[in-house]
Formats: C-alpha cells, sequence, structure tokens
C-alpha cells in the first residue's frame, strides 16, 4: 500500500508541483503546461485521474471519498478548459494533490 501511495504521490507532484517560476513560491505541474493545449491538453490530464481514481478502488475507498476525486477532476477540467484563466486556475487548484490527500487521510483513519 505505502508504494503505491508513493507512487500516486510521485505522480501528483509531476502533474501538480514538479516546477517553480524562478524567484516566487508559485509552482505548477505538467497539468498546467499541457493545459495550454486547448481542449487536448485538459482532456489528456484527466486520464491521470482516472488512474487515480483506480488505486483509490483498489484501496476500497468510500464511494463518498472517490466521488469527491471525480469532482475535484470535473473541476479541474471544466475550469481548464477556459483559454488562459484555466491555465492559471490550474496552478491554484491542484486537483491531483488534492486527490492523494483524500487517498491518504482516508487509509490514515483506518
Amino acid at each position: 500500500m505505502n508504494k503505491d501511495i508513493r507512487h500516486l504521490e510521485n505522480i501528483a507532484q509531476l502533474m501538480d508541483n514538479r516546477f517553480a517560476i524562478p524567484g516566487t513560491s508559485i509552482r505548477f505541474g505538467l497539468d498546467s503546461i499541457f493545459g495550454l493545449v486547448p481542449g487536448i491538453g485538459d482532456t489528456g490530464t484527466i486520464l491521470v485521474t482516472l488512474y487515480l481514481t483506480t488505486l483509490a478502488r483498489k484501496h476500497r475507498l468510500p464511494k463518498k471519498v472517490i466521488a469527491q476525486m471525480y469532482r475535484n477532476a470535473a473541476i479541474d477540467w471544466a475550469i481548464g478548459l477556459v483559454p488562459l484563466a484555466g491555465d492559471i486556475f490550474d496552478i491554484g487548484f491542484k486537483a491531483n494533490l488534492r486527490n492523494v490527500a483524500l487517498l491518504k487521510e482516508h487509509i490514515k483513519g483506518r
């Protein structure tokens, strides 16, 4: 289980937090970069969320938690479709990190 969580944390970091804008504390990941490609970029990154939720189901997370993960992804995707504003939103929202936090919180609570 810990191996899965570390793996998901690495993916979430890459997607949401891997790079920094020099001279600032602003961090972003591949999700923000791919989001610059209208429509295709945001839709492609949703595949990462599907992978996260597949592992969440494997660890028998309650449907309520998985639904929240899907909500995070839907918000990220829908707002991400808006040119430029969506990309700025991606930098702050970080859906993948939120979803991994939900997974970790539930597993720790067992």
